[in-house]
């Protein structure tokens, strides 16, 4: 009986080993495996690192921003790996008008970088900003990511004369976009002046020189050009009476546009097709500057008077500023085209809901303009 039990714990040891050994080469075949993963033996392993890429435009105030400012986008991106760039979308009132593949630089030996853009808000109610990243493949993966949309508004401001500065170059080039030419520069002076005064008269505001928001506004934003009437005359000029500017034209495209004076009620600026036949350089002994005729007596002319009203002999008076400019335009061949009625008043005038003091006073004949200054 004693002999039994010791063969029966023979037994039993026997199979444990034998459980012992299969758990080893199981343990040991797994292992095997794990080993071939991490060798690329064809384990799939774990996912890419999750990205989280963020997005802030600074210089804000109260989420607006003046018209011409340069707002800084700031962004961050972890976790950082060399080579990185992010996608900043920029929109402007809801359309996007570019896309910008940014370098990410490591933040201080951290594991997260920074990147950064600027942009400069030229027009429009609101601006918007977003970025994404597209992710990284290789040894050390990274997953795509994107920010929310952030935006700002566009604050306008009024310019007054003498007034220098970011805003007024803008304003200015906004200004030679319509073709109101006036001189290059970043101060507000007299050529500026004429320009707003001759866009106020194309869109039948108050005739006077004053840059309000809302002229600032819509120049900025090219509302209120001029429409040609006649582009199949090639490079020419047109008279609208009832604006009181003159226009010149290379076919459909104004390129240069001047607040004029025309005739009185009892000596009106003719009307119809002519083209310039005679300059008279200087001025003549009836104070006429630099003068274009296009037809008989009629010409384009600077006088020492030039009212916001129809107040000529029959010609088209200009500032004594601005004519010699108009004299080197006008060549001997340029079609003239005058049009429309000088004395109807404003023609479809533009409308604003609160016009207030934003309009501006009535400065006058003139607008408050010295039509002798040359500046």
């Amino acid at each position: 009986m004693h002999v039994r039990s010791l063969s029966h714990d023979l037994s039993l040891s026997a199979r444990i080993v034998a459980v012992l050994s299969c758990g080893l080469a199981a343990l040991l075949l797994f292992g095997g495996s794990a080993s071939a993963a991490q060798s690329g033996g064809g384990v799939i392993p774990d996912g890419p690192a999750k990205s989280q890429v963020k997005i802030k435009p600074l210089g804000l105030k109260h989420g607006r921003a003046k018209i011409m400012s340069e707002i800084r986008i700031h962004g961050s991106l972890k976790p950082f790996r060399n080579g990185q760039r992010v996608a900043v979308y920029l929109y402007k009132d809801g359309k996007r008008f570019d896309t910008r593949k940014v370098k990410v630089k490591q933040a201080g030996g951290r594991n997260y970088g920074t990147f950064e853009t600027t942009v400069v808000t030229k027009g429009g109610n609101r601006y918007g900003v977003s970025a994404k990243y597209w992710g990284k493949a290789g040894a050390r993966p990274v997953s795509k990511d994107s920010t929310v949309h952030k935006s700002w508004k566009v604050k306008y401001v009024s310019l007054s004369h003498g007034e220098c500065g970011k805003v007024v170059k803008g304003f200015r080039k906004a200004l030679n976009r319509l073709a109101l030419v006036p001189a290059q520069g970043k101060c507000f002076n007299g050529k500026m002046d004429r320009a707003v005064l001759a866009y106020r008269k194309l869109n039948d505001m108050t005739r006077n020189a004053e840059a309000s928001k809302t002229v600032v506004k819509r120049v900025f934003n090219r509302k209120g050009g001029y429409h040609v009437r006649r582009p199949e005359l090639g490079d020419h000029m047109e008279a609208p009476l009832s604006k009181q500017v003159i226009v010149f034209s290379k076919g459909k495209k104004p390129y240069a546009i001047f607040p004029v004076a025309s005739g009185a009620p009892a000596t009106p600026t003719i009307l119809g097709t002519y083209s310039f036949y005679w300059k008279d350089p200087g001025y003549n002994e009836k104070g006429m500057y630099y003068s274009s005729y296009f037809i008989r007596g009629y010409a384009t002319h600077g006088y020492e008077s030039v009212p916001n009203y129809p107040a000529s002999h029959g010609c088209l008076r200009t500032f004594i500023a601005d004519q010699p400019r108009i004299y080197e335009i006008t060549q001997i061949g340029m079609p003239v085209y005058t049009f429309g009625n000088a004395f109807r008043g404003r023609v479809e005038p533009f409308k604003v809901k609160q016009s207030g003091g934003d309009l501006g006073p009535d400065l006058g004949a003139t607008g408050g303009l010295d039509p002798t200054a040359f500046d």
